[in-house]
């Protein structure tokens, strides 16, 4: 495993209550990582207003809707090579063709829905299985790690265009305070 990878599981690991009593602290620490990127990434995409879809800073860069299509042609690109299948959706097709907010938002659901159960299927025993990257050869837990970090890479974008138009990123919302016993949630 990559020390990169391993450094922000272990940490998530001490951190969470109660983790002592999970069968497999490994992938708990990583389905909850997943979870968090998965929730920011789609309650933005789902925030933001169908005009900002089409909003581009600089000609350089892609349109916000074409960031979020991009995470959801990554997400079939990775977790296929995970779950040892094709993808079931041509590398940069839904980027290339989907453009409507709607149809965007639907793509991304599917997507992570895909995504959902490589990493469900993810165990102990399977987090060193090998898996195939463009001839490079990667365990399940660093291809979906990598999934992870591209997602947060370009939640990023979506949070710098998001704050560009005045609205506020989900992961800067204000929470409720958890009540007393009470366990935060995610």
């Amino acid at each position: 495993m990559r020390l990169w990878l391993l450094v922000p599981v272990l940490t998530l690991a001490i951190a969470m209550p109660g983790f002592a009593q999970d069968a497999d602290p490994q992938v708990k620490a990583f389905t909850t990582l997943f979870g968090l990127v998965k929730g920011f990434v789609t309650k933005a995409a789902e925030k933001v207003p169908e005009d900002v879809y089409s909003f581009q800073p600089t000609p350089d860069v892609r349109t916000f809707g074409k960031v979020v299509a991009h995470i959801a042609d990554a997400n079939y690109l990775m977790c296929s090579k995970v779950k040892g299948e094709n993808s079931p959706v041509e590398m940069r097709a839904i980027e290339k063709t989907t453009t409507t907010r709607a149809d965007i938002l639907k793509a991304l659901a599917e997507s992570y829905a895909y995504c959902d159960a490589a990493v469900a299927a993810l165990t102990t025993s399977t987090v060193a299985d090998k898996a195939d990257f463009f001839g490079m050869e990667q365990t399940k837990l660093s291809m979906l790690g990598f999934n992870l970090a591209h997602n947060y890479e370009h939640y990023g974008n979506m949070v710098t265009y998001m704050r560009m138009k005045n609205i506020v990123p989900p992961s800067s919302e204000p929470r409720p305070a958890p009540t007393s016993g009470s366990q935060p949630s995610n």
